[in-house]
This record gives C-alpha cells, sequence and structure tokens, in this order.
C-alpha cells in the first residue's frame, strides 16, 4: 500500500527524517510513535502532499483515497449530520445529479453506483459514528457553530471516518475525545477495513487498534509488527544484540589498528599492515543505542495526612447558575489514601465535580465536610494559559519560594521534571508536555493531601506518561483523576465513580466493564442509564461468550502463534548472521563461509518478509472475526 524509499524532509532547516525507508502492505493499521518532535506529523504532511520531500519518495496506489481530520474544525450554520454526509464527496455529488439529469441511461448508472456506495443506508452510518463520538440524536440536528472548539474537532474526525479512505491519517486524535470516545474509537479502528496509520501517545490504542509499529527515531523508520508491548519488548532485544555487536566489532577494530600502528614502518610487515588498513575500512562501525532519558516527575509527600474522610458530601447540589444545578444528590466520601478515576462523557459534569471537590464551586445544597488543614492541588489542562509567557520555570518557581537559595528553586524545578538546559526557558518557547509538567509541579507545590488532575496527559508522550504513573504511584496523598487514557487509570486507581444523568455514583465493575458497555451500546441510552446505576454487564456471561469464540478460532490463532514463532526464530537468526558478518576475520580466514551466510542471511530475510505478510493477513482475520 505504502513503499518509503530513501525518505528526507526538512522543516525550518532542521532535517527531521533522513534516507529513510519502510513498506507498509495493505490493510496494516500502524502506531506511528516516537518522542515529540520527532517529525510525525512532519510525515504525515509529506504523505499527503502538503510538504516537499528533501529527498526520495513515497509511492501510494494510483486513485488511492487519503483522509485526516481537518485542521480546522466546521463552525458553521449547517447541521453535524449534514456535515459528516458531505464528507462522502462521490456521494454528495452523485445525488446533486441525480436531482437534474434527465438521460435514462445516466440516471440508471447513478442509481446503480448509489447502490453500490451505500448511500441509501449512509445517514445511518453517519449517526451511528456521531453517536460513537458523543453527540446523541438531537445535537446531530444542531447547527456546527453551537458547540465548543473540542467538540468541533469530534465533527471533524467523524467526517473523515465517515468518508472511509482507503489510507486513514489520525494524528493525536484522542486529544480532543474523553475515555468514552477514546474507546469507541479503538473498537472503530481495530474494525476499520482499510490501512491505517495512527499518531498517538495512547498506549491501550496502540496495543488494541493496531497490528503493527512503525517507530520514528534518529531520522529513521523502523517497523515492528505486533502491537506497542510487542514493540517494546523486540526493542529492547534489539538494542541489546546491538550493544554486544558494537563491544566485538569495537574490540576487533582495536585489534587490527593496534597491529597497523606497530608494524605500518617496517618494511617486513608492510604488505600485512596494508591488508589490515583495507579490512579495516572494510568492516566499518556497528552505530551505539542511543537511549534519551525522560525526565522523572516527582510530587512532593504531604507533611501531615489528616484523618478520613478527608471529604464527605451529603445530598451536595452544586453548579454555575443558582437554581440550575449541574450535579445533584452528591453522596459520597474520600479517604485519605484514595484513587479515584472520575468516568462520564464530556459535558456530564467532570470537570465540574473536580471543582467542587477542590472547594472552587460552593454547594448550592447539601452538606460538605473538609478536613481540618487539608489542602488540595489543582491541574487542569486550560490552566496551561494561565502562566506567565515570558517568565521562566524557575521565575514561576521562585515566586512561591522568594527567601530561597538558588540551588533549592532549581531543585524544585527538577522535581517536576524539566530538564536543566530547560529551566531558564520562557514559558512561551516551552513545548507542550514541559508546560504541563511545570503546571503539575506548582499545582503540587504545597504538598497537598489531595491531588486532582483533569487532563493531564494530552501533551505528555508516552515515555513521560510512564513517568506520571510512577510519580502517582510514588505519591503518599489521595487522587481523583479524570483522564482519556485508559492505561493510566488502569496503573494508578483502585475506585471508579461515574459522572452521569446529573449526579455522581460509585461505578461497580472495572474499565474492561465500562469498555464492553460504551462500545457495545454505541453510548445508547438504555446502557447509559444501566451504567448510570453501577449495572455493569456480567464479567462471567462475557467471559463464557469470549471462551467460545476463542475455541472456535483456536487453528487460526495457534497458526498465528507459530509464524510468531518463526519470526521470532528467524529475527534471532538474522541478528546472530549479522554478527558473525560483521566480524572481517570471517572473509580473510574463509571466504567461501562467509558468502554463505550472506546468502542464508538473505533466505532468512526473504522467510521473514513471507511471514510477516501472512501474520497481518491471518491477524487481521482473527480480529475481525472476534469482534463479530
Amino acid at each position: 500500500m505504502i513503499t518509503i524509499s530513501g525518505l528526507s524532509a526538512r522543516v525550518a532547516g532542521r532535517l527531521l527524517i533522513d534516507n529513510a525507508s519502510l513498506f507498509l502492505p495493505a490493510g496494516t493499521k500502524a502506531g506511528l510513535v516516537g518522542r515529540n518532535g520527532t517529525g510525525k506529523s512532519t510525515l504525515f504532511r509529506v504523505i499527503t502532499g502538503e510538504l516537499a520531500p528533501e529527498a526520495g519518495s513515497i509511492s501510494i496506489p494510483r486513485n488511492a483515497r487519503i483522509g485526516q481530520v481537518a485542521q480546522e474544525a466546521p463552525g458553521t450554520d449547517e447541521p453535524l449530520i449534514d456535515i459528516v454526509l458531505a464528507a462522502d464527496r462521490e456521494r454528495a455529488a452523485l445525488i446533486a445529479e441525480a436531482e437534474t439529469a434527465s438521460d435514462p441511461h445516466r440516471i440508471a448508472e447513478i442509481q446503480t453506483r448509489l447502490a453500490d456506495i451505500g448511500a441509501h443506508s449512509a445517514e445511518a452510518r453517519a449517526a451511528s459514528i456521531l453517536a460513537g463520538l458523543g453527540f446523541d440524536h438531537e445535537a446531530q440536528k444542531r447547527p456546527a457553530k453551537s458547540f465548543s472548539g473540542g467538540w468541533r474537532m469530534r465533527v471533524a474526525l467523524a467526517a473523515v471516518l465517515f468518508s472511509e479512505p482507503d489510507l486513514l491519517l489520525l494524528d493525536e486524535p484522542t486529544n480532543y475525545l474523553d475515555l468514552e470516545g477514546t474507546l469507541w474509537l479503538e473498537d472503530y479502528v481495530r474494525r476499520y477495513p482499510h490501512s491505517v496509520i495512527v499518531i498517538s501517545h495512547d498506549r491501550d490504542l496502540l496495543n488494541t487498534a493496531v497490528n503493527a509499529i512503525v517507530h520514528l527515531d534518529q531520522q529513521k523508520l523502523t517497523f515492528y509488527r505486533g502491537s506497542y508491548d510487542q514493540f517494546e519488548r523486540q526493542k529492547a532485544e534489539a538494542d541489546e544484540l546491538q550493544m554486544k555487536a558494537r563491544a566485538k566489532n569495537e574490540a576487533a577494530r582495536k585489534h587490527l589498528q593496534s597491529f597497523v600502528d606497530r608494524f605500518r614502518a617496517k618494511a617486513s610487515k608492510a604488505r600485512q599492515a596494508q591488508s589490515r588498513i583495507k579490512a579495516l575500512e572494510r568492516m566499518g562501525t556497528v552505530a551505539a543505542v542511543v537511549e534519551s532519558e525522560v525526565q522523572p516527575i516527582t510530587f512532593p509527600e504531604p507533611e501531615k495526612q489528616p484523618a478520613s474522610p478527608i471529604v464527605a458530601i451529603e445530598g451536595g447540589v452544586v453548579g454555575y447558575v443558582p437554581g440550575r444545578p449541574v450535579l445533584r444528590q452528591i453522596n459520597l466520601r474520600i479517604d485519605n489514601d484514595d484513587r479515584i478515576a472520575l468516568l462520564g462523557s464530556n459535558g456530564n459534569g467532570k470537570s465540574t465535580f473536580a471543582k467542587f471537590i477542590a472547594g472552587r464551586l460552593e454547594a448550592e445544597a447539601g452538606n460538605v465536610k473538609r478536613a481540618p488543614g487539608l489542602k488540595i492541588g489543582f491541574f487542569a489542562q486550560h490552566q496551561l494559559d494561565d502562566l506567565i509567557p515570558e517568565q521562566s520555570a524557575v521565575e514561576h518557581v521562585r515566586r512561591l519560594m522568594p527567601d530561597a537559595p538558588e540551588a533549592r528553586v532549581r531543585a524544585r524545578v527538577a522535581q517536576m521534571g524539566l530538564a536543566t538546559e530547560k529551566m531558564a526557558t520562557a514559558a512561551k518557547d516551552l513545548s507542550g508536555g514541559e508546560k504541563a509538567r511545570l503546571l503539575m509541579g506548582l499545582a503540587a507545590f504545597d504538598a497537598p493531601n489531595l491531588l486532582i488532575l483533569d487532563e493531564p496527559t494530552n501533551h505528555l508522550d508516552i515515555d513521560s506518561r510512564r513517568a506520571l504513573i510512577e510519580a502517582l504511584n510514588d505519591y503518599e496523598g489521595a487522587v481523583i483523576l479524570i483522564s482519556h487514557d485508559r492505561h493510566l487509570i488502569e496503573a494508578t486507581v483502585d475506585r471508579l465513580w461515574l459522572v452521569a444523568d446529573g449526579t455522581v455514583k460509585t461505578f461497580e465493575g472495572d474499565i474492561e466493564d465500562y469498555r464492553g458497555l460504551i462500545v457495545q451500546s454505541g453510548k445508547g441510552k438504555d446502557e447509559k442509564d444501566k451504567a448510570a446505576n453501577g449495572e455493569a454487564a456480567s464479567k462471567a456471561g462475557q467471559r463464557k461468550a469470549s471462551a467460545d469464540r476463542r475455541a472456535q478460532l483456536a487453528p487460526l490463532r495457534k497458526k498465528i502463534n507459530e509464524i510468531e514463532s518463526l519470526t521470532a526464530k528467524l529475527h534471532k537468526q538474522i541478528q546472530l548472521l549479522d554478527a558473525e558478518l560483521a566480524d572481517p576475520a570471517l572473509y580473510e580466514r574463509d571466504p567461501a563461509k562467509a558468502a554463505e551466510k550472506a546468502k542464508l542471511r538473505a533466505a532468512a530475510a526473504g522467510r521473514l518478509a513471507g511471514a510477516e505478510e501472512e501474520w497481518l493477513t491471518l491477524s487481521a482475520e482473527y480480529e475481525e472475526a472476534m469482534a463479530g
């Protein structure tokens, strides 16, 4: 489907991609990963033709349609459903022509083509996509301009999904989705019938929705089959072998160089010295494994933890306009060791509840008791705008530590996870992830007993999200978390509260139960009512259905496992052969054996390519059958 050959791309004078090559078979669903700033979005711009490459080429089948989310969200008077339907340009053009066509033959052709592309079921399909992204039947009829920017971006996403391009490009699609929309999107991408490349730092999306990972690192593209977890294991194994090969290569080069240095000037050894100089030139070097360490995040420990409950609410009612409550009948308590995640669609009141707990909104009715001396730290994405643009991280912290020496101020900034070279950088010049780290550090500056984080991961890459997980798990206080990152939730919390239907209740189930409700119901009203009452789907029934399906697909799963074992063996065989072929002594000692090993290496590479192609086909078949 996509062949990238010798691609180089430069933005603002900076070389981001250098002589990179890649082949993605048709039907591949690939996650494009790499540290922030490595050039992932630049690669998308080259694929779509928005940016011309400096060198190399990208080959995509003729007439293949490429789709990506529009950069500007629609803000017109058109209803949402009409905007999504208009994204299928062929359907829209045919319907418009059908209204004016008079030639019977042309009318027949139009109607046949409309039937072929499923035009008559298009409205139902568009409505289903919008519902999955959080728009109920009434919302779908409203004009786009009546929604905020974040919700309009969902409409833009719905439009590109509805158009069903041959190659779907998604750049951080979960950044403007809630957990419910993210869970729905995971399932949609997994079932998508064509090729997908998705840039994402959402580990669960990369583990459930894709069957390959493309790693952009050190200006090169490397293909790994499987999920993100499998990619991490494969990369760690490859890095270990590369380090061993480099050590062996350096030892061999050192030995040859020593001989050359000792005998180059001696006439009797001149020929041998020249021979070894040529061997050094042929040998080349093995690249070092470059590890860029992510800065850790540290939350200061509370000096004294109040007795539980630290917050107790009875009959709580809260809102922004008197007499028009957003949430009512809240009867909950928070203990000093609670780890709570808030579930519920955007707009249901999660952020309102977080502000209420933080004391930023007063109760209209009911009783709210907070423990004496309770300190609460609050982080929300919109607060990024509260940073003073011209001030550095050090200056932000110094305002809170006016009498502290410079060393202590910088040590405190370091705890926030900002590198030394970034401490003096103006806030406006920091990356989104660096701003988020600074703001989280400021929110937790006074060592709070309760830390409330509202979507903390939007600007964090996977490694930084891992650092956040470690920081939260090390933190001794209570935590309330709002996040669309399922991996973050599962790794850090032990209680789930559902914000729905104007109240907040305990959810009796886990994230997988909640995911089942969201995916199966498409956010239908009946299922949302069940969720609001804490009626999680029966685990036993789900497990039995999954077990039955797995039993039926056991032969296919066995074949996939066999291919995985074969590819693992072939990878190791190729890596061992590469290590042997990197030894120049082999060519001098036994040229025939070196040639034989080169042939073995080529044969193994051919078998590996075939096995990976078969694995992609069978895995897609298996995933589709499991989903059905």
